[in-house]
């Protein structure tokens, strides 16, 4: 997965394609199991490199376009935000368990477009579920109720989204019953008939997501892989929606071509649709939130004693005299994830590095365990596939609960007998 991983975002093209989204853009690295260090930037190739050497799968850009993103800082006031902020995009985020309803709802966004004069939109598939439809902010009008447009994010934002919901609604139920019945819909998306049928009939926005975003909102990047299905987050033509099959974003099967959230004439484009979207706001008394979004935080977890540990881990502990500093790496992430201080960790790498043959210097351990308290993501140590690490190191020796329950990363060894200690077998 690693060498897919690095071989995607080695090439010069997907490179040139995030420096290029990610100017003025707050750019946040995503991990298999954390996200990265907010605020954070890319201006290099050389950034996504080293992202990508340290775990990153995937990259989250802003909404928001910022004078410089890294004056962001937690507990910020909207006001202060709004002196920093030079522009925010909207995007317009379906969210839905099934690939078809996802495209009849993308298609119905677009039409919704297309009635209100907006040229400058964009498609992308998510790399997930669905898709991302996008107007840049040169669309957007200079001053909206005399107020420059760049201090009305997000409310403005929300009244559009919002009001797009409304507008297409109709037309998305006449498509999904043409679709399928009902019956079969709630179970396509995993809910009950009672769940997304009302007294006027089949609620589309019951069967289909569409979040309104607060500040500091957050979406993956245009050729960004993505981080559970390793998809790329890929641009396409509007009009090839309907036809588009997940496959076409395998990254052995992309090329960088199509733009996303490109700026498509020299008018504002998007004014009608603001206009008639603060109109149906104001008579429909539509109300908007203020939130700052975070990024979710990892649960600190009990410590984990070593009883529990894979016969890998236990036998790195004996000392080595091959493959000591890929299996500091090993240990420290490892025993991270299971909870232990760095404290801890510390003194147990002293411990194990008097059982190594040559020891390790010093001031090398001390090095490794200050970068990765200077992290605020857990990673992950590499999967037992990985032939750099425990095949060769010579620690790979499964055991019958390793072999019996397939396990694909030492840090789900503890888990799972943890899990099975909990149930008594």
């Amino acid at each position: 997965m690693r060498e897919k991983i690095w071989n995607w975002y080695s090439r010069e093209s997907v490179q040139k394609a995030l420096i290029e989204i990610s100017k003025s853009r707050e750019v946040i690295p995503v991990f298999q199991n954390s996200f990265g260090k907010r605020p954070d930037i890319l201006q290099f190739p050389a950034d996504i490199m080293q992202n990508v050497a340290e775990g990153a799968i995937s990259f989250h850009g802003s909404l928001e376009r910022w004078k410089n993103p890294m004056e962001l800082k937690p507990g910020m006031t909207k006001e202060q935000m709004d002196e920093i902020r030079i522009g925010w995009d909207i995007l317009i985020d379906p969210d839905v368990n099934d690939f078809e309803i996802a495209k009849i709802v993308t298609k119905e966004i677009i039409e919704v477009l297309k009635d209100h004069g907006v040229k400058s939109y964009s498609v992308k598939y998510s790399g997930g579920k669905g898709f991302h439809i996008a107007i840049p902010f040169e669309a957007l009008p200079e001053k909206i109720n005399f107020q420059d447009s760049s201090k009305l994010y997000p409310e403005i934002l929300q009244k559009v989204v919002e009001y797009i919901k409304w507008y297409c609604k109709d037309k998305i139920r006449e498509e999904l019953l043409a679709l399928d019945n009902p019956i079969s819909i709630s179970k396509r998306i995993g809910k009950s008939l009672e769940e997304i049928v009302s007294e006027e009939g089949l609620e589309p926005f019951k069967i289909i997501s569409m979040d309104v975003f607060g500040l500091r909102h957050l979406f993956r990047l245009p050729y960004s892989l993505h981080e559970k299905t390793l998809l790329v987050s890929l641009p396409i033509k509007p009009e090839k929606v309907e036809k588009f099959e997940k496959e076409e974003a395998l990254p052995e099967n992309v090329k960088v071509s199509e733009k996303f959230l490109e700026v498509k004439t020299k008018m504002h484009d998007a004014e009608a649709l603001i206009i008639e979207a603060l109109d149906w706001a104001a008579r429909h008394k539509v109300e908007t939130k203020l939130i700052v979004e975070e990024l979710p935080t990892r649960k600190k977890i009990k410590k984990i004693p070593e009883e529990f540990f894979p016969p890998c881990v236990r036998k790195i502990f004996n000392g080595l005299n091959d493959g000591r500093k890929r299996s500091t790496f090993i240990l420290i992430n490892f025993l991270r994830n299971m909870g232990w201080e760095f404290e801890e960790i510390s003194k147990k790498l002293e411990e194990w590095n008097e059982k190594n043959f040559p020891k390790l210097r010093t001031n090398y351990l001390r090095t490794q365990i200050r970068w990765h308290m200077r992290q605020e993501r857990n990673l992950l140590p590499p999967n037992c596939e990985n032939e750099n690490f425990y095949f060769s190191i010579g620690v790979c020796e499964p055991d019958e609960f390793c072999e019996n329950r397939k396990i694909k990363n030492p840090i789900n060894y503890p888990f799972k007998k943890l899990k099975l200690k909990r149930k008594g077998k």
